[in-house]
């Protein structure tokens, strides 16, 4: 099939910004024309052929009698492989490897073959016209048969947003943004989100997602705290566990495709809560706070790893070798490969664009591709005088390919490169729509319930339901959804709130909506106001004033609190609003987030067809002057983080039904990943299988039992597992000085089970029988007087998994915290 061709009608100067291409085709070529294309591109391969140039094996293949190059055998190991592409790729070949491009930016599909192009991305709202499963379908393979023209007919990897499901495609099933996901404490669950958005992705053709977000969200006014699983490392950690969803237990299957853990380090601590600011922290605080979700990563074996805008201490990461390729290659053993955000190499400078010496700054820094959406001719072109000046060793280049060529090798695309057709109807599939559903009712969190209001009776009487968000899915999704901000109004297929609220209700009940709440009366027995927050992303989203509900939901909520109606206020936000002083007047509070197209899950909650059991993923501030504010920082808070209550008196809710999507291929293996050794290019790791859904797993839920000394403790320790499967489990471990600052330590305990563990962060773990033993690393030497350090890891285990009761710190017995 023909792509579907690009405009060319972009605001040369749009905002440099992650993604950000807000227009659709326009032109529109005529098929004749394009045909012309596709017969050129054909006869440019069979040309290639016959001058013996290499081309794909299932295209051009090997002359009669001669066997086919190393690249093209599927049957022989990915490094050698690599390794005899390599080999044949000119420096022009090598180069637009590391390039990647907005579709809307190309001039022609040509210029992917003609710029040896290696891959492609669709920015926010960056759409085929024909923005249906078969469009997108249709473009990715016009794009793979650019890509087929080359004489090496090396694919390109398609890089999307899909950080919701398949979020830019209309009729893909919309999960909850991931502060709601954060809030399920549900590891299995996000896993099977995972799985689901991926078959999804597949389906339309592509190979590659920007996700998950794996940020820890420190300042509810960043425009990207929806984006964050929770404020604490222990969530954000657990729910990598999305990785092996996306990823499967064979990154080669069908409908596995690349994930990206981003964005590397420390975006969610920027002062004041800045989208693209400066982190200012300790290098310990660093590791301990926003490190954790990455190493975990990692140990889910990741393929791709995304640079942030921000910086740490003034240094733009795009350019922190240190961090880049110190720390993440070379400490945490990353094998795969690091792309730059959305034109983030122009910022390293600080000047508009980007130059040579940034060019070179970023690669030479670790970078591996570059995501120049707009500008990639002048891109290559600085490329190149940068290596044939040796400014950018040609060893760096051929180790960025390498990595990049070892992912397209695993992902299969050598002999699959155009779309699986069979895979495309299940965009939007009810398996995954149920699956969004529960996902939905699971992260509802209830913060007020007085008198009992909630859940409400199905029959009798009348319900009167107001609000904006009531009846919009464009609101109920939020950002990222269909074009990058996202919008109000019928978007895309699904579920409203409203519409969930009446397919419930029986039929001996009456539901009345007015989306100002004009019309209500002391005659209705209840009083549903859906109201929040209108869509927004990064940039836009940041808040540097108010934080409350905007002047129409006040109104609103002031009609609907004057009938003396009891009023339920369903709030639809990315982040803790300040309500503090409206929260009195309300009869009860569910803290929706952004629930996506299922909006039947709240009205499953509201109604009582599922106990509600998600606990705050954030700390609920009383008002904006408290910001930031996170747990331990000794903030009183209106609700505390890890704060939801249930309905008294009714049995739990049942473990979720749909934890395992219809799927197309087997799922994933349910053994845990092995630490991923550096060297490790032929196979990423198997995927972590999912956490029981029976409980979620709550940090707390294993903290060991105090033991107490005679006299004044001189230290403490708190250990928490986050994440635990049927054999494995994450767990992380605190230490607290007491009155003397301890320089150089380490800390003991011994295991009451069979535990082992197998990855460890923060600290040099070693461990003898169920003796372990974890020592300082040179960044977190000192604990000072009352200060603490912490460390974590992946273990084993058989049988029950208890947590060890006692711990030493430099051989002084601690107590438990």
């Amino acid at each position: 099939m023909p792509a579907t061709p690009p405009t060319e009608d972009e605001e040369p100067n749009a905002p440099a910004q992650h993604r950000k291409i807000p227009r659709l085709d326009g032109h529109g070529r005529t098929m004749i024309a394009v045909t012309v294309v596709c017969v050129c591109l054909a006869a440019a391969t069979l040309v290639a052929s016959a001058l013996d140039l290499v081309g794909p094996a299932h295209d051009a293949g090997a002359t009669a009698g001669r066997a086919a190059p190393v690249y093209q055998d599927p049957a022989q190991p990915v490094p050698a492989r690599v390794a005899d592409l390599l080999g044949r790729m000119t420096l022009e070949d090598k180069l637009g490897q590391l390039a990647q491009v907005d579709r809307a930016a190309l001039t022609s599909p040509q210029d992917i073959a003609a710029y040896r192009i290696g891959s492609v991305l669709s920015g926010g709202g960056s759409a085929p016209a024909d923005n249906s499963p078969t469009g997108w379908a249709d473009m990715y393979d016009g794009f793979q048969s650019a890509a087929q023209a080359t004489p090496l007919g090396i694919p390109i990897i398609y890089g999307i947003d899909a950080v919701h499901g398949h979020n830019n495609v209309r009729g893909a099933t919309i999960f909850p943004h991931n502060i709601g996901l954060g809030a399920t404490r549900d590891a299995g669950l996000v896993q099977a989100v995972g799985r689901a958005t991926a078959e999804e992705v597949a389906g339309t053709g592509i190979d590659w997602t920007f996700a998950p977000c794996v940020c820890v969200a420190r300042d509810d006014r960043w425009g990207r705290t929806y984006e964050s699983f929770g404020e604490q490392a222990e969530i954000p950690t657990a729910m990598t566990s999305i990785i092996g969803g996306l990823q499967g237990g064979d990154l080669g299957g069908p409908t596995s495709i690349l994930a990206t853990a981003k964005h590397y380090v420390g975006d969610g601590g920027t002062s004041g809560g800045r989208d693209q600011g400066n982190t200012e922290i300790s290098e310990a605080e660093l590791r301990a706070v926003h490190l954790p979700p990455f190493q975990a990563a990692i140990s889910q074996g990741v393929g791709s790893i995304m640079v942030s805008f921000s910086s740490w201490n003034g240094q733009k990461l795009h350019s922190h070798g240190r961090l880049l390729t110190d720390l993440l290659k070379g400490e945490l053993g990353f094998t795969g490969f690091v792309v730059s955000d959305w034109a983030g190499i122009d910022q390293i400078d600080g000047q508009r664009g980007f130059t040579g010496a940034e060019i070179a700054t970023a690669i030479n820094s670790g970078i591996d591709m570059v995501m120049v959406p707009t500008d990639y001719r002048q891109f290559l072109q600085l490329l190149r005088n940068e290596v044939d000046a040796s400014r950018i060793p040609i060893e760096r280049i051929d180790d960025a390919n390498r990595r990049i060529l070892t992912k397209k090798f695993e992902l299969g695309l050598f002999e699959r490169r155009f779309t699986d057709r069979a895979l495309t109807p299940t965009v939007g599939n009810q398996a995954h729509r149920d699956l969004a559903r529960d996902a939905v009712r699971r992260s509802q969190v209830l913060l007020k319930n007085e008198g009992k209001v909630l859940p409400l009776a199905k029959g009798g009487g009348k319900i009167f339901v107001a609000g904006k968000s009531a009846d919009d899915i464009g609101l109920q999704s939020g950002g990222w959804t269909i074009s990058w901000q996202g919008s109000a109004g019928n978007i895309t297929p699904g579920t409203t709130i409203l519409q969930g609220i009446r397919k419930t209700v029986g039929s001996g009940a009456t539901v009345t909506y007015n989306r100002d709440g004009t019309g209500i009366d002391s005659s209705y027995r209840a009083a549903i106001a859906v109201v929040g927050e209108t869509p927004y992303a990064e940039g836009q989203g940041d808040r540097t004033g108010a934080m409350g509900l905007d002047s129409a939901d006040l109104r609103v909520l002031s009609r609907l609190r004057a009938s003396g109606v009891p009023v339920i206020v369903v709030l639809v936000s990315g982040r803790p609003l300040d309500i503090a002083a409206q929260v009195g007047g309300w009869a009860a509070l569910v803290a929706a987030w952004l629930p996506g197209t299922e909006g039947q899950g709240v009205a499953d909650v509201l109604f009582g067809d599922y106990n509600p059991s998600a606990k705050l993923p954030m700390t609920w501030m009383r008002n904006v002057a408290q910001q930031p504010i996170n747990a331990g920082d000794g903030k009183p808070a209106l609700f505390p983080y890890g704060f939801g209550l249930s309905y008294a008196g009714r049995p739990t809710s049942p473990p979720a039904q749909t934890a395992a999507p219809a799927q197309t291929t087997p799922p994933a293996k349910t053994t845990p990943p092995a630490p991923r050794p550096p060297a490790q290019t032929t196979r990423p790791p198997q995927a972590t299988p999912p956490a029981p859904t029976t409980r979620p797993p709550a940090p707390t839920t294993q903290a060991a039992a105090t033991t107490q000394t005679v006299g004044t403790a001189l230290c403490t320790f708190r250990y928490a597992v986050s994440n635990q499967w049927q054999d494995g489990f994450v767990a992380e471990m605190k230490v607290t000085a007491g009155a003397a600052p301890v320089s150089g330590w380490t800390a003991r305990f011994e295991f009451a089970g069979d535990q082992a563990i197998t990855n460890a962060w923060n600290a040099t773990v070693t461990q003898s029988g169920t003796q372990v033993s974890a020592t300082n690393q040179d960044w977190n030497t000192t604990i000072p007087a009352g200060g603490n350090a912490t460390f974590g890891f992946q273990a084993t285990y058989s049988g029950t998994n208890p947590p060890p009761t006692t711990a030493t710190l430099n051989d002084t017995t601690c107590t438990a915290d």
